[in-house]
């Protein structure tokens, strides 16, 4: 089959490799329908994170059973799945409490920028949609596989209630998708943090209410200014940085909370700053799982239309086109037909 090889930074090539076998009684192989770059995938692309030899990559996916283990009832041959970038049993107290990322037996699901996926786990990690889906609903049902449900995770851990002041730092695919999300979950106004045009009017087509171009301290005086001295009852953020991580609990008012969902490189908390803020903090790599069903249904019924984040659209064979495009800030995702 053809996967995606990252060999060193900068470095992405299409390459032959052996189709996934089943490996263990509860796996599962899919036939992948699409698939994606993610921003997270540009930290080992830019060389933040070390690259020491050549590794599949990829962890965001859509597609249909090809076949399953022995032990394996829930999904069968000929359904179209989506399931997470962690594979989880959905069995373990963790997975019940509802962080299937953490759950007791948990594998990452890698090399899914390919034309077949290897999933473990599969019974508890992969799930159905009711009926094969339009051409067009697809880009909306991948970004169920990370962005949509990272975003989700950012504003429940945030605690997004209706009549809310939210704001999201970070204007990348998750941040996008973070809006759509504290929208969903009625929040009065939705402050989006962007300085890019094109990403300032797709969030104020998602819900965004007031935009902010002023980024660190700049930034929160401007939260400040909208919320008459306050500060915003949640933030979310998106992006994983220091600047990221102190605009957003800067920006928030005391009681109020942060959600983190931006992988956090070189992030360091003053802890002394925080026990005064009486800002809450929650946050890790989301539990896309716990709300597949919830989201599939909202997707299905036309309530959110996530899949507008993808504004480049490539074969696989040109990936390495869409990391670029990415890098270069030229597109928010790059969506990918194996």
């Amino acid at each position: 089959m053809r996967a995606t090889v990252i060999h060193a930074p900068g470095d992405i090539r299409v390459e032959n490799r052996p189709e996934p076998e089943i490996t263990a009684p509860t796996d599962a192989v899919i036939r992948t329908v699409a698939t994606c770059v993610c921003g997270s995938d540009l930290w080992s692309y830019r060389g933040v994170m070390p690259v020491d030899e050549p590794q599949p990559i990829g962890h965001e996916y859509v597609g249909v059973v090809e076949e399953v283990g022995s032990e394996v009832s829930g999904v069968e041959p000929g359904q179209f799945v989506i399931g997470s970038f962690v594979a989880s049993d959905n069995t373990c107290p963790v997975c019940r409490a509802g962080y299937h990322t953490s759950c007791q037996h948990a594998e990452w699901v890698t090399g899914c920028q390919a034309e077949y996926v290897r999933v473990p786990l599969s019974e508890g990690t992969l799930v159905a949609v009711p009926e094969q889906p339009t051409e067009e609903l697809i880009p909306s049902l991948l970004a169920l596989s990370d962005v949509m449900g990272t975003g989700w995770y950012a504003a429940k851990a945030a605690g997004v209630r209706p009549g809310a002041t939210a704001v999201v730092v970070g204007d990348g695919a998750v941040g996008l998708c973070a809006v759509i999300a504290a929208k969903e979950l009625g929040a009065e106004r939705v402050i989006a943090m962007s300085r890019h045009e094109s990403r300032q009017k797709l969030a104020r087509e998602f819900g965004a209410t007031d935009i902010i171009t002023e980024r660190g301290d700049e930034g929160v005086a401007r939260v400040k200014e909208l919320t008459d001295g306050t500060g915003a009852d949640a933030v979310l953020e998106c992006v994983g940085t220091q600047q990221s991580m102190q605009q957003a609990l800067r920006s928030t008012r005391p009681g109020g909370n942060v959600g983190f969902v931006g992988m956090p490189h070189d992030v360091r908390i003053d802890g002394q700053e925080l026990f005064f803020s009486h800002v809450g903090l929650r946050g890790g790599p989301a539990p896309v799982r716990a709300c597949l069903p919830d989201l599939i249904h909202r997707v299905l019924s036309g309530r959110i239309d996530p899949g507008r984040v993808f504004d480049l659209t490539l074969p696989l064979d040109e990936v390495a086109e869409g990391y670029k495009a990415m890098d270069e800030r030229r597109a928010i995702k790059t969506l990918l037909h194996p």
